[in-house]
């Protein structure tokens, strides 16, 4: 039998990716997305019109946020393993607009709950990110560690959502993966992220602004190979608290619950520098550089300690940062020559 997965945010940059992914996987995917003015909808709705061109694609509209909507979707549709990435992401949007965090992240990510308890799928997998390691200046960030100053509103409410899916899992025995995602990059991405934005300020010949004069470094993730670490999740052994006794010193796998929150990363961390130099050689020119102090609810650094997902999945693939800034710009100028 054809397996169905549910993928909230399927219009978003890993929503379509993994959607396309596990399609060709042979899943038959419900799709599930506001296709919100957060950023340039005519994006989402390329997005969309890729995963569309699939029969085993079943796209719905609607917000998390609406009462029972998330169960109605999920008792009618029955899926196996749903994957929950819709959000209202970006830490400096979260200073300007914090009630739509409230509303997508914390009361969405609380219906989605509900619909889980009510229909117990096989497997919930839900993203977290990096951010909510906050001040923590011990490096690599492992799971395992406390993670209790976030500096970001926008991070509070995804730690939220990881205690709020705990405590779901203890009460309701549902299987629960978290993700912690270390700044996720590649073809598709969206327009408020800083690969995109370096690359179309630098495009019009316009500055481009780097943050705390450049001393900055970043996880940086391409997204095929983050797409291939939760692909290979869905499919691993769900949380078990009775694994608790064989688990190793790394595993975040809950005591009194089927839960465990992993990271996803490349556990490389380089320079914003070296970054933007990859950009630079991509696209043939000089970036001019408006260097400023750092921005409010941001940290200096990300680094991950991927040794429990690998624990978990096997060795995963590791596209250098070139290549992958490479893949973007190339995209991002074929984009661009068909519109």
């Amino acid at each position: 039998m054809t397996r169905t997965a549910l993928v909230t945010g399927s219009a978003g940059f890993i929503g379509f990716h993994l959607s396309r992914r596990l399609l060709a996987e042979g899943f038959r995917v419900v799709g599930f997305d506001a296709v919100t003015d957060y950023y340039d909808v005519s994006l989402k709705h390329r997005r969309l019109d890729v995963l569309n061109s699939s029969d085993a694609f079943v796209d719905m509209r609607g917000r998390l946020e609406e009462p029972g909507l998330l169960t109605r979707v999920l008792e009618t549709e029955t899926p196996e393993i749903v994957v929950h990435l819709a959000a209202q992401a970006g830490v400096r949007y979260s200073i300007d607009a914090p009630r739509s965090y409230v509303d997508s992240n914390l009361l969405g990510t609380f219906e989605l709950l509900e619909a889980a308890r009510k229909t117990t799928p096989k497997h919930l997998l839900l993203a977290s990110t990096s951010s909510v390691y906050g001040a923590n200046e011990q490096m690599p960030y492992a799971e395992t560690d406390k993670a209790d100053t976030q500096m970001s509103f926008y991070a509070a409410t995804k730690k939220a959502n990881e205690a709020m899916a705990h405590s779901y899992s203890h009460l309701y025995d549902i299987p629960t993966t978290m993700f912690r995602f270390f700044t996720v990059y590649g073809p598709w991405g969206r327009p408020d992220m800083a690969l995109f934005k370096f690359v179309k300020a630098i495009l019009e010949d316009q500055p481009i602004d780097i943050y705390n004069h450049g001393r900055m470094k970043r996880d940086f993730t391409y997204v095929d190979d983050l797409i291939e670490a939760i692909v290979r999740l869905t499919t691993a052994v769900p949380p078990k608290p009775d694994a608790r006794s064989t688990a190793s010193e790394k595993d975040s796998l809950s005591p009194v619950a089927p839960w465990r929150v992993v990271n996803i990363g490349l556990s490389q961390p380089a320079e914003l520098m070296k970054f933007v130099s990859a950009i630079e050689v991509a696209l043939g020119r000089t970036a001019k550089k408006n260097f400023l102090d750092m921005q409010p609810g941001d940290v200096p650094a990300t680094w991950a300690d991927t040794g429990l997902l690998t624990e978990l999945v096997g060795d995963l693939p590791a596209t250098p940062l070139d290549e992958g800034v490479a893949a973007f710009v190339k995209w991002y100028t074929e984009s661009n020559a068909k519109a």
